[in-house]
């Protein structure tokens, strides 16, 4: 579960409570870039708001090399011996991340959940198409999520179809959240 932009991992994993049922482990790393989000004046201190973000545009080729290894050396630390069903989760900016990660790094999930955002216009789409051939990809929209623009959605659907990239579309009543309901719902198919 790849949180997106200011947030951190153990506040992104509340929104995974619905489905922690015991039977799957839930796993959100942190984002390897952290600064204080607060906007109090002076110095920052113990009440300073922190959060994380998986890259800037600053030397992003080292962050994005940085991040994939990092999150391979994480799934095969959580996953041991044992072959385990693996399904990605991207939110928001984790979209771009989750997406990159499964086309450049080691992981070949069952299932790769992209919710909140567009994946990454500079995302390499014959490797996307290789990586994702078997794979379930499903795109999670809330219909009155104003991060994502109608214009960006066409765009990467036109982009996804061109490359023949197969996916589902869920779309859901709300925001730019976590949707519990479609959450479970996820879960259940």
């Amino acid at each position: 579960m790849l949180h997106g932009y200011k947030q951190l991992a153990r506040r992104f994993l509340r929104r995974f409570e619905p489905i922690d049922d015991g039977s799957r482990s839930i796993v959100a790393p942190e984002a390897l870039s952290r600064f204080y989000i607060s906007a109090e004046p002076g110095r920052h201190g113990p009440t300073s708001v922190v959060g994380a973000t998986w890259m800037t545009r600053e030397d992003r080729e080292t962050e994005i090399r940085d991040y994939v290894g990092y999150l391979d050396r994480l799934l095969s630390h959580v996953r041991g011996e044992h072959h385990r069903r693996v399904t990605v989760l991207g939110f928001s900016q984790g979209v771009a991340t989750a997406s990159r990660w499964v086309t450049r790094g080691s992981v070949r999930p069952d299932r790769l959940i992209l919710w909140g955002d567009v994946s990454p216009p500079d995302l390499d789409l014959v490797r996307a198409a290789e990586a994702l051939r078997e794979v379930d990809v499903v795109l999670v929209r809330g219909d009155e999520d104003r991060a994502l623009a109608p214009a960006l959605v066409e765009e990467e659907r036109a982009r996804l179809d061109g490359a023949g990239i197969r996916y589902r579309l869920r779309s859901y009543h709300g925001g730019h959240d976590i949707d519990a309901e479609t959450l479970v719902d996820l879960v259940e198919t």
